[in-house]
This record gives C-alpha cells, structure tokens and sequence, in this order.
C-alpha cells in the first residue's frame, strides 16, 4: 500500500463526499486506502459513506473523541508507506497526491509535507505559521488583532510568507499534512491530550525535534473551505479548548523555535 488518507469528520456530510468524490477522482492511480473516522455526526454522514464510497475504511464513533484520539484510531490500521492527515472540507486536485508523494519520497529529510491551500475562489488561503510564544497567542485570545496591528502576532502568521516558494518552514496548517510512515513511527502518533487545536503544532514540533524537516510544498494543491466542522462549536467553548491547548502545548514544549 502506498498511500493511507485518514479523515475526521464531524456533521459535513456534502462537504466529505464532495471530499471523497475529489480523492477517487483524482488519485493519480496510487495505490491508496481511505478512513473516514467520523465523531459521532448525526447528519447521515455514515450512511452516505456506506452507500456511495463502500471501499472506504469507516470508523464510526459514538461521540466526539476530538480530531488527535481520531486520527489515532486509523492510525493503527494503516498499511500505507505514506500517510495523509485530511480535512474533511477539502477537495484534491488532479496531481496533488502524486506530487506530494513524490516529494516526500525523493527529500531525504522530509518528516512532514503540507502543500498549497487555496480559498474557494482560488486566492491563497494562510497556512504556514512560526511556532508560538505565549505573547502572540494571549493577543489573539483577546481579539486585538482584529482592531491592532502587533508585529509579534504578523510574524507568528507568518504574513509575508511566499507561498509560491517551496521551503523548510516551522509548521504547516492541519488540514493537509503527508508523512512518512516510518516517521510516525519514530516521532509518535497524536497527542491525545489536545482535543481540539495545537495538535498538529506539536507533532510538526516533535518531527524536527527528531532530527526531520517539516516542508511547505508550493506545487501540490487543494481546496480547503475552513472550519466547517469548527463553526458548529459554541464560540466560547472554542475559546476555551483554543485557550486550554496553547496552555497545554507551552507546558509541554516550552517557547523553543527551531
């Protein structure tokens, strides 16, 4: 098996299949499973993914087991020799997949790939970050940026980052991240103890505490339509997880940078 796509989902039921339609699509005659972990939706997304994709690997739990304990799941079946973590409201390219791949297996270094990320219109949706210090991450709890400008917050974004440029970067957006499997193997699955947030900042970390690179790869791309599963949560209940994951991530790991 060349390629393992594991997917969470959460009440998207268009979005997946549109998702799932995409990667069948277009999976540039890789040889590939899927997962579909879903967490507990009650919107009929099981069913569909029964119905329309049954060679799809699902993993239907009960509740919402939070996006790291998820991907953790499938991650005990997978038989790929790479591994895609993929949001569910994304939609793979023609290429995308066959272009990671081979990336990822002609840099020796490679830990971890993200690739471009558009908006629904095609513009560049931000996806590369600086790994955080407590200041920068306190100011976006408090909604400032919005109303300020803080040099602390743009360089933490990343603002004048090139996104048409392939490069080492600190980390890259959750919603497209291929692997190694051997890498997983040597860093460690998810950290279980971020339910939502930050999960995916502490496994870039440990990649490049494990003497790998993490890379942003400007030639494969996608879609990503953005938190639609997240904009179904209480604003102040995401407060909250943001909040108790930038807590726990700063306890675990401290400000330290590459």
């Amino acid at each position: 098996m060349k390629l393992s796509i594991i997917i969470v989902s959460w009440n998207v039921h268009d979005r997946l299949q549109n998702c799932l339609e995409s990667i069948y699509h277009n999976h540039d005659d890789i040889n590939l499973e899927v997962f579909v972990v879903d967490n507990g939706s009650k919107d009929g997304s099981n069913q569909m993914v029964k119905d329309k994709f049954p060679q799809v690997i699902l993993i239907a739990n009960e509740s919402n087991q939070g996006f790291a304990r998820a991907n953790n799941q499938a991650l005990k079946l997978a038989q790929g020799k790479y591994i895609l973590f993929l949001n569910p409201d994304t939609l793979i390219f023609s290429g995308t997949l066959a272009k990671s791949v081979n990336f990822i297996a002609k840099t020796a270094d490679c830990g971890l790939m993200g690739c471009k990320i558009l908006n629904s219109n095609k513009s560049i949706q931000p996806s590369v970050r600086k790994f955080p210090h407590r200041w920068p991450i306190f100011l976006i709890l408090t909604k400032l940026p919005k109303l300020f400008n803080f040099k602390s917050v743009n360089n933490y974004l990343s603002d004048n980052f090139d996104y048409q440029k392939t490069t080492l970067v600190d980390q890259v957006m959750g919603a497209f991240m291929m692997m190694p499997k051997s890498v997983i193997d040597c860093v460690g699955v998810f950290d279980d103890k971020f339910f939502l947030w930050f999960e995916e900042v502490d496994l870039c970390r440990r990649v490049w505490d494990n003497q790998f690179k993490v890379y942003y790869n400007s030639e494969p791309e996608i879609i990503h339509y953005g938190g639609s599963s997240f904009s179904q949560q209480i604003k102040i209940k995401n407060q909250w997880r943001f909040f108790r994951s930038a807590w726990y991530y700063f306890k675990k790991h401290g400000q330290k940078h590459i």
